[in-house]
């Protein structure tokens, strides 16, 4: 699926720009399950492997990870790079709800 589908197919999509070497991104991954038990349905998460997808993590500027982008029907709201703890993380999604 192209990216720019895969942001219009849920209303609220949190992209996490990762490499499976990457310290913070690991740190990051039960982070995200917490995210998505707090969350449910209501937000999809997708994961994108930035060394397995180069072309795609350049276009969208990501120089550090790991980097979060949060959607709303297809329009970026937000931008984070580097690891966020839940709580803030959490804050950051709940306006859009």
């Amino acid at each position: 699926m192209k990216f720019d589908s895969l942001i219009k197919s849920h209303p609220l999509i949190l992209v996490d720009f990762y490499a499976d070497w990457c310290g913070p991104c690991k740190t990051m991954a039960p982070i995200l399950e917490q995210i998505k038990e707090e969350f449910g349905e209501k937000v999809k998460i997708v994961k994108i492997n930035t060394e397995k997808n180069q072309r795609l993590a350049a276009s969208k500027n990501i120089r550090s990870i790991p980097t979060l982008q949060f959607y709303k029907y297809g329009k970026m709201e937000w931008q984070q790079a580097g690891a966020v703890p839940f709580n803030a993380l959490a804050k950051k999604i709940q306006p859009y709800m």
